[in-house]
């Protein structure tokens, strides 16, 4: 079974976006942090799920009703681990 671990930039944009949604919509909070960690977990059994996007990265979508996130990650075959780079909102421009 693959692994699959944060970079600390992942873990850093998952901080803020528990950050940002306690500040704004606190009740969806834990919500969403669940919801983006479970979908996570599948790239244990499945790491090459996401779409393939540039420089051989990968890109897990992660849908929330009508929007949702998008967790940057990198698989390396022959060590079976993914490592999550970067989780963004659908609608931010870019990965930090």
């Amino acid at each position: 079974m693959t692994r699959h671990l944060l970079s600390n930039d992942a873990a850093e944009d998952l901080t803020q976006l528990v950050d940002f949604l306690l500040a704004k919509h606190p009740a969806d909070a834990i919500a969403t942090v669940d919801l983006v960690v479970n979908a996570l977990q599948i790239l244990n059994d499945h790491p090459l799920i996401g779409r393939s996007v540039e420089q051989g990265l990968r890109e897990l979508v992660i849908s929330r009703g009508k929007t949702g996130y998008l967790a940057l990650y990198d698989y390396d075959e022959a060590t079976d681990l993914v490592v999550v780079l970067a989780i963004r909102h659908q609608r931010e421009r870019g990965y930090h």
